[in-house]
């Protein structure tokens, strides 16, 4: 069995910064990240909540289902998911998500995981970025079965 810890978390895992609301939706389901530029990161991602929230999209029927009842936590780590693809839709095809906005590119994502309890963290941005191993470290303490690629 590896020890993650010993595997520098550049090489396996990213962070990436979400707005308010659309962090707590990926908790709930929301499977598309829309961002204006493609990624070619693929693998595990911190999923970090920023400071912003934007309120107009709280009164999307879709999004004030996915946060009913929930805290919109800010500046803090609340879970990981696996980023898988980033692709955009052709024009005029169908959406490949509910969630996915014309002309975006699609993060998209799966295997999400909550943290029990959100780690918090002021510093993030809305591009990849490199978690550093202690920030790695209080998440594998929430999520132990997350790993580098090929270890167990």
């Amino acid at each position: 069995m590896s020890d993650t810890t010993t595997a520098d978390p550049g090489t396996w895992i990213r962070g990436i910064t979400i707005r308010q609301p659309w962090a707590t939706c990926i908790l709930e389901g929301k499977d598309i990240e829309n961002r204006p530029r493609p990624w070619s990161w693929r693998g595990w991602l911190l999923l970090h909540a920023g400071q912003a929230t934007e309120r107009a999209p709280m009164r999307d029927p879709l999004v004030a289902t996915a946060i009913r009842g929930r805290t919109l936590h800010a500046r803090a780590v609340i879970g990981a998911a696996r980023l898988t693809d980033c692709h955009q839709d052709a024009a005029g095809a169908a959406s490949c998500s509910r969630w996915a906005q014309p002309g975006a590119f699609h993060l998209v994502l799966a295997d999400v995981q909550e943290l029990a309890l959100p780690i918090p963290w002021l510093h993030g941005q809305l591009g990849p970025w490199r978690p550093p191993q202690d920030l790695v470290d209080q998440a594998l303490l929430q999520l132990p079965h997350l790993a580098p690629e090929g270890t167990s």
